[in-house]
């Protein structure tokens, strides 16, 4: 733990050039999205998760990627026209990144390598076996809709499985923890 994730360099989904240096002080729970997976309605959660939060010092921050199973083959503005007009997301978005294999995001690297283990494993992975895929392993990111919580010092303090939804208490609970700092 101990690194920032502040300076690692992003796009936003308009594609411009920018950083996570103007989120610093706030707390962040960043998510890899997806627009065609069984796990897509998690925005409207997520929504109203940063819409009850946001005033308190809570960021969504949402990075579209196209590693499972081709859920998110849209372009940034297929993207970002979905999100708005199916879940009104209010929440920032970020241009579509790799979340997992051998081209994985800085961002992600970092991620994954400050918490390796995801909390809160529910019934996705055996869903994901049942379907007869193969999951990713730990420290890898399992499927869309893994979430990292981020403190106001940009260290990565928490990271929850896809299957958690956003008003799960545990989630809940570590946010207004950080909030409260």
């Amino acid at each position: 733990m101990g690194h920032s994730v502040y300076d690692i360099p992003v796009k936003t989904i308009q594609g411009n050039d920018t950083t996570l240096n103007s989120y610093q002080g706030k707390v962040l729970l960043i998510v890899n999205t997806a627009s065609k997976c069984g796990l897509t309605p998690q925005y409207e959660g997520l929504e109203k998760l940063y819409t009850e939060k946001k005033e308190q010092g809570l960021e969504i921050l949402g990075f579209p990627a196209n590693n499972f199973l081709a859920q998110e083959p849209g372009s940034d503005d297929e993207i970002q026209a979905f999100c708005s007009l199916n879940y009104q997301i209010n929440f920032p978005l970020f241009s579509k990144i790799s979340v997992a294999g051998e081209d994985k995001h800085p961002l992600y690297q970092a991620l994954i390598q400050a918490i390796p283990v995801r909390t809160g494993e529910g019934p996705w992975w055996k869903d994901l076996v049942d379907y007869g895929l193969t999951p990713n392993e730990p420290p890898e990111v399992l499927w869309n809709f893994e979430k990292f919580l981020v403190n106001k010092n940009g260290e990565v303090v928490a990271r929850f499985a896809p299957d958690i939804q956003a008003d799960d208490s545990r989630i809940v609970d570590a946010i207004n923890a950080e909030l409260a700092k």
